[in-house]
């Protein structure tokens, strides 16, 4: 059972961190719905683990970008099988139509998603989340380390791919 004085604490909290997380939800998911869904979930789970919560902020960022990476990883499956559906069965196909540019499609949410998943959760916790270093590797159970070495690899990939993109 909760005390009042937790209760209290998990309210400032609150206050203090929803309205940037959802924000920042929104920015990856594109969806403002979904991001108010992700960001509440994150709380429901803060209350059942809050006597073991060292830093909330950490904690609740991790929590997002855990439901956002499973997001992705489900419409990358779901988008697979609708290709390969639309692969055996093309209507209204316009072969002539000419292949959009890459530098026009491309954005870095479309680049940092295209990251390896232990690449892709260090980079939304440090750069857009504003984690320092030894709070990313707290929260997702790494050695400083492997955080670092994870950012450097993430940066090399995101440049290469991400070259001549305006």
């Amino acid at each position: 059972m909760r005390s009042a004085s937790s209760d209290e604490a998990v309210r400032e909290v609150f206050d203090a961190h929803y309205g940037r997380l959802v924000g920042w939800t929104v920015r990856l998911v594109d969806d403002v719905d979904l991001a108010h869904d992700f960001v509440t979930e994150a709380f429901v789970r803060l209350l059942r683990h809050w006597p073991t919560v060292q830093n909330p902020r950490a904690w609740l960022y991790t929590a997002v970008t855990n439901q956002v990476r499973d997001h992705w990883r489900r419409r990358g499956r779901e988008a697979a099988a609708y290709d390969k559906w639309h692969a055996g069965n093309p209507v209204g196909v316009d072969v002539a139509a000419p292949a959009p540019d890459h530098a026009e499609r491309m954005s870095v949410r479309d680049a940092v998603t295209a990251l390896p998943d232990r690449l892709r959760a260090v980079v939304l916790l440090h750069y857009f989340a504003d984690l320092p270093v030894v709070e990313v590797a707290r929260s997702l159970n790494k050695s400083e380390g492997a955080v670092k070495r994870d950012l450097y690899d993430a940066r090399r990939l995101l440049a290469t791919e991400l070259e001549g993109v305006r």
